[in-house]
C-alpha cells in the first residue's frame, strides 16, 4: 500500500509541478530553482539522513544539467530526473544507485559476530552508531576500498560494518537460512563450544538475542552452525528454539519490566544495543526486542512511534512499558529529544545514564532525578496502540 502511494503521488508531483527555467548558469553552476528542487525531495523522501540516502548534486556541463550522488530511493530518483526535464531541460544521470552494482548479487548479509559494531564512518575510530546481534541480516548498499560495507539493518538504521563481522550472502541464501531451524540466546552472556563440553575450546561469545542456525541436539546442547560455517555447541539451558521462543512471546508490562531489570548495572554506551552496553534508546530498543518488538534506533525516533499518553507529569496516566523522553521545548514549540526512559509504576523509572539504573520522579524517594525531572517532555505508549512504524519479529518474520 505504502509503495502505491509514493508512485502515485510522484506521478502526481512531475504532473503538477511548475516548469524551470531552462536558462542554466555558466561555468557549471546551477541556479537556485534547480537546488530548490533537490532539497525539496531530499526534504520529502529522506528527511531522516540516518534510514534513507538521497545525496544528489547538480552542475552545468555545456547544455545540460548532470547529477551526481547515491541514493538507495529509486523511484524517488526518477522522479527528480523527470521533473528536472521539464522545458526540455537535457538531464543526465550519474547518480550511483544503491545497492551499487560493484556488488552484483551479493547485496544481504549475516552478522557472524557475537555484537558487531556499527559506525557512521568506514573505520574503527569512526563514531559507534549501533549495534546488531549475531543472526541480525542486512541489506548491503555499498563498500569501500578497505573492505568496509555500508549497510541497512531490519530497522532500516544506515551505517558502515567492518566487513569481518558480516557474511555476505545472496538473496536465495537468506531465504534458506531465514527457513532454517534457529535457536535464540536467552542468558544474559555465554559462549559456544566447540564440543558439547563447557570446558571444551570456546568457538564465540554470545549475549541474549543472538540468533544462530541449529543442526542438531546432542547431550544436552544444541549443534549450531554460524554464518561463516564455524561449528560449536550452545547449551540447551542458556538458549531457545527460535520458533517456540518467538510463539510464547507475550510483551505485556510485567514482561517488559522483568526484562529491563536483567540489565541493571549494564554501563553506559554511546551506540549499544546489547547486554554488552547500551545507551538510553538502546536500552529501551533491547526491551522490546527481547519481547518482539523492533522499536526505532535513536530516541528522537522512537517518540515519532505510539500513542501519546501525557505531557503534564501526570504519572497516574502511565503504565509499565511506557517510554518516557526527556529534553528541551524550543520557543517555536518543538521539541528537541535527547533521552528516553521506561515507565515501572509507583513513580519510578528505568534508563541508561552512566549505567542502567532506577530513578524516581518523587521529589521525596532517595534515588529522585531532579534532573530529569525538569527535562521531562512526554510519554508515549507502545504496546496496545497501532503500531504504526514498528516492526514485529513475528509477524514480520525478520528472521
Amino acid at each position: 500500500m505504502k509503495k502505491h502511494f509514493l508512485i502515485l503521488f510522484l506521478t502526481s508531483f512531475v504532473a503538477f509541478a511548475k516548469p524551470i527555467k531552462n536558462t542554466l548558469p555558466k561555468r557549471g553552476v546551477v541556479d537556485s530553482s534547480v537546488t530548490q528542487i533537490i532539497d525539496s525531495f531530499t526534504q520529502r523522501f529522506a528527511p531522516d539522513k540516518r534510514t534513507a540516502i538521497f545525496q544528489i548534486d547538480a552542475f552545468r556541463k555545456e547544455n545540460q544539467l548532470v547529477l551526481t550522488g547515491k541514493t538507495n530511493l529509486i523511484e524517488a530518483k526518477n522522479a527528480l530526473i523527470n521533473r528536472l526535464k521539464i522545458n526540455n531541460t537535457i538531464v543526465i544521470d550519474e547518480i550511483k544507485t544503491l545497492p551499487e552494482a560493484e556488488l552484483e548479487d551479493k547485496i544481504y548479509g549475516l552478522i557472524d559476530v557475537s555484537v558487531c559494531n556499527i559506525r557512521y564512518s568506514p573505520r574503527h575510530s569512526g563514531e559507534l552508531a549501533s549495534q546488531a546481534l549475531m543472526g541480525t541480516p542486512v541489506k548491503i548498499l555499498e563498500r569501500e576500498d578497505n573492505g568496509w560495507l555500508l549497510i541497512q539493518t531490519p530497522d532500516n538504521y544506515i551505517a558502515w560494518v567492518d566487513r569481518g563481522a558480516i557474511t555476505t550472502i545472496k538473496k536465495e541464501q537468506l531465504k534458506q537460512w531465514q527457513n532454517s531451524p534457529k535457536l535464540i540466546y536467552t542468558r544474559s552472556y555465554g559462549s559456544a563450544y566447540s564440543e558439547a563440553n563447557i570446558n571444551s575450546e570456546t568457538i564465540s561469545d554470545l549475549v541474549a538475542g543472538c540468533i544462530i542456525e541449529l543442526k542438531s541436539e546432542k547431550d544436552g546442547f544444541y549443534e549450531v552452525l554460524f554464518p561463516d560455517n564455524r561449528k560449536g555447541f550452545v547449551a540447551k539451558n542458556e538458549a531457545n528454539l527460535y520458533n517456540k521462543w518467538l510463539s510464547g512471546i507475550n510483551a505485556t508490562e510485567e514482561n517488559l519490566a522483568k526484562t529491563s531489570k536483567r540489565l541493571m548495572g549494564v554501563p553506559y554506551l554511546w551506540g549499544g544495543t546489547s547486554f554488552k552496553g547500551v545507551d538510553c534508546s538502546g536500552f529501551t530498543k533491547t526491551i522490546y526486542f527481547l519481547n518482539g518488538i523492533m522499536l526505532p534506533r535513536d530516541a528522537s525516533q522512537q517518540v515519532m512511534v505510539g500513542e501519546t499518553v501525557d505531557k503534564t507529569g501526570n504519572w497516574s496516566n502511565l503504565k509499565t512499558g511506557d517510554l518516557l523522553f526527556f529534553g528541551e521545548k524550543r520557543e517555536d514549540g518543538s521539541e528537541r529529544v535527547v533521552h528516553v526512559a521506561m515507565w515501572l509504576g509507583n513513580g519510578e523509572f528505568i534508563h541508561a545514564s552512566d549505567k542502567v539504573s532506577i530513578n524516581s520522579m518523587n521529589s521525596s524517594a532517595p534515588n529522585y532525578d531532579a534532573y530529569n525531572f525538569k527535562r521531562y517532555l512526554r510519554a508515549k505508549r507502545i504496546l496496545k496502540t497501532g503500531m504504526e512504524g514498528i516492526g514485529k519479529l513475528k509477524a514480520d518474520k525478520v528472521y
